[in-house]
This record gives structure tokens, sequence and C-alpha cells, in this order.
């Protein structure tokens, strides 16, 4: 029997399990009054849309990793960023969310009691959760957030892991590292937000916890053999990257201004201070090409724009017109500057997501406390938020790379998370998927 057999019959039980349990375990779903005073349908309406742009930027992210990677490789970068959709989103209904949003344990992860396979997940708004909203919408809101952070991993690893490593490796993430670090930052009762750390829609939480995770994957996996054949990295199609990052751009708005959680006036500045960074970003990434000699590339700007878009993730609810095109022009060079550091070093962190995911996250996050409108040291709040914030940035960055160092780990003992030398020449679409590109 192949391995592959040997992982997928447990996995077949455990959805069959899975199945029967949520078909016939009885819950209690409480449902809102009909004439409740407690909900408002413009904010109801929003968060729905909100909720549907973030799922569009996962298929989205799918399109601006697939079009980097080497032409044998596409469909398997794909589907490791679809393929969250499926695998997160149950995760988070049987336990997830409650270890996310569940009653506080510590401040570091929720009771997963609280919320198991969505009990007490109904109509209902909650007393502290989503400021009025019908609980199950505040917890598929979050579900987006949980779905597309694994996903922005995979760019740190691409063209060189097993799929079912890949799937392992995911789910470890997700409960282990992702929905603690929802816990500290989102819930009323984290640490984090008890120590008022600004991190508007998951600068902290999603970008810098997958440039870290990122980072640990490369060097704990290697680098690939292509590369250490001497071999240029060749993107298969440019036009998707831009695709990918059109839809990223349009799905950032519900990211972003969807976090305010309502139809209200913070959601219309972070659904500008989110344009104008990206724009920002965009523009300055191909004039550093340019002034490096270069020619300005389709890839610089779309790569430049997503920059952006992480940066002023953190931010976008907090900070004013004027600093978002900083916030976006700072992340974008210092990004650009990191690429080329990376370019220069062994590190084989195939789609730069730690240069440009974690350290434009960790540039949003910085900048947020210097420009904030209320406690940022360029606003007359002091250094107290500055202080916060590095500090943050030191716990959660060695609790990511330390954690997911340890999950690959992990992963590798469970199953070897690396292909074979003639899987990896031959692609991973083939020989993970048993698909090509191109027909015959």
């Amino acid at each position: 029997m192949s391995r592959k057999q040997l992982l997928a019959r447990p996995t077949l039980l455990v959805l069959l399990v899975l199945g029967l349990l949520a078909a016939f375990m009885p819950h209690h779903h409480p449902d809102a009054a009909p004439d409740s005073l407690t909900l408002k349908s413009a904010d109801i309406a929003w968060m729905l849309v909100s909720t549907a742009l973030v799922l569009l930027m996962t298929p989205g992210l799918a399109f601006f990793y697939g079009g980097m990677v080497n032409r044998g490789n596409i469909i398997s970068t794909m589907l490791q960023s679809f393929i969250s959709l499926g695998v997160i989103s149950l995760l988070w209904y049987v336990v997830g969310f409650s270890l996310a949003f569940g009653d506080d344990i510590g401040g570091v992860i929720g009771d997963p009691r609280t919320f198991f396979m969505f009990n007490n997940v109904g109509t209902a708004p909650h007393p502290t959760l989503g400021a009025g909203l019908p609980l199950v919408l505040f917890a598929a809101f979050q579900l987006k957030f949980a779905i597309i952070t694994p996903a922005l991993i995979s760019g740190g690893f691409a063209e060189r892991i097993r799929f079912w490593g890949y799937l392992i490796f995911i789910c470890l993430f997700s409960l282990l590292i992702y929905c603690p670090l929802a816990h500290w930052a989102w819930h009323p009762q984290g640490f984090l937000f008890k120590w008022g750390v600004l991190d508007f829609a998951g600068g902290t939480v999603v970008h810098i916890s997958a440039g870290f995770a990122a980072l640990a994957g490369a060097l704990a996996i290697g680098r690939r053999r292509v590369h250490l054949d001497g071999h240029a990295h060749t993107p298969v199609n440019i036009p998707f990257v831009i695709l990918g990052t059109g839809l990223l751009w349009f799905g950032w708005f519900g990211f972003n201004a969807g976090s305010a959680m309502g139809a209200n006036a913070q959601a219309v500045q972070a659904f500008v201070t989110t344009h104008f960074a990206s724009a920002a970003a965009m523009l300055t990434w191909m004039v550093l090409e340019a002034a490096r000699g270069q020619r300005p590339s389709a890839m610089g700007a779309a790569v430049g724009a997503v920059v952006g878009l992480v940066a002023i993730t953190p931010a976008a609810g907090y900070v004013a017109y004027g600093p978002a095109i900083a916030i976006g022009i700072l992340a974008s060079g210092v990004s650009f500057g990191a690429v080329i550091l990376k370019n220069r070093t062994t590190l084989d962190d195939t789609l730069d997501v730690f240069p440009c995911h974690g350290v434009g996250g960790i540039v949003g996050m910085l900048a947020t406390s210097l420009f904030a409108q209320k406690g940022g040291l360029f606003t007359g709040g002091g250094p107290a938020l500055l202080y916060s914030h590095l500090l943050t940035l030191a716990v959660v960055g060695a609790f990511t790379f330390g954690g997911s160092w340890l999950l690959y780990r992990v992963t590798n003992f469970i199953v070897p998370i690396r292909v074979n030398a003639e899987n990896e020449t031959h692609g991973l679409d083939t020989s993970q998927h048993g698909e090509t590109l191109l027909a015959a």
C-alpha cells in the first residue's frame, strides 16, 4: 500500500466521523429576536460583502503565487492556496473558532469547548464579540483570515513540498500558531489586546506570522535543487500575477474596511487608506527598479502594490490619509531592499514571503505606533505604543518562527515533507497531482 493511501484512508475516516457528528450532534444555535434592536441591517449587509471579499483574496493569492513559479509547479502552487478554503474551514468549525475567540484561558487561548462544532454560534449577537453582529457572521468573517494565512506561507517553500505534508503542516499551524495569535490580539481578554497593541486587520496576526513561518519553512526544508544547480527562477505567467494582484487589491477592501465590523466611518477611513497605501507602494517599487537601471516591470508593480496592502493592514482604521501614503512608500522601499538582500544570501524563500509579507507587516506595525491618530508617537501620544509594538514584534516573531520550525519537524516525522529529487525536477504538478498546465 502506498504512503498516499495510508494517509488518505484515516483522513477519509475523520471526514466521515465529522460528517456524522455534524449531522446528529445536538447543538444550540441562539437566534436573534425578529424585533432585535441590537442588529443593524446596513452593518450586516456590509459584513456579508466584506466576508465574501476576503474569501476572494485566497483565489487571488492562488493566481498571484501561481504565476510566479516555474511551469511544472503552477497547478500545485495554486492548489496550495485553494485547498486552504476547505481544510481550514472545517478546522474552524470544529475547534478553531473556539481556540481563537472562545472563553479566555489566561489571556493566551480560548476554551475549545466554548464554540465546539459551532455550538452556541447563531444569528444572535454576542455580548463582546462582533459589535452587535450575528455571532455566526463574525465567525464567518474571521474564518476568511484564518484561511488565507497558511496559504500565504506556501510561497516560502513553493516547488518542493509534498502535498500531504503541506496539509498536515497547515492544520498544525492553524490550531497551534494562528488561533493563539488571533486570541492574543483580537479577543478582549487576549494579552496583546490588553497591552493596547493596535492590529486593525491582521498585520501581526496574519502577515508577520506568515512571514516568519515562511522564513522558518525555507530554512527547515532547504533550497530547491533547481536553485542549487544554478538555473534561474522563471515565472510562468506574468498576467496571472497581475490578475491575482487585482483580485487581492479588490478583496483587501473587505479585509481592512470590513475589520471596522460595520458600515461606519472607520470602515470608510480604512477603505481609503488601504487604496492610497497600495497605490503609493506600487509606484515606489517601479521607481526603485528604474533607479537601479532596470526597466519598470509588471511583476514589480504587482509586488509593490501587495506590499502596500500588507503594510497598511494593521494601521488602516487608525491613521489618516497622508500617513497611509507614507506607510506605502516606506514599506515598499524597505521590502525592495529586503528582497535585494535576500537574493545575496543562500535563503530560498521562493516567492519572497518574508521580505514582502513579513517585513512589510513589520513596517506597517511599527508605523501604526508612530502615526495612529490616538496614541501615536508623532500624534502626541508618547512612546508607550511604540514600546508595546516593539515588544509584541519580539514575542510574535519568536513564537511564530520557533513554533513553525518545530511544526515542520513534527510534520516531517509524520510524513517526509519534501519531495524527492526526481519529482522536484519534473515538477509537482505531475508528481503530486497527475496534472499538467497544458494537455499533451
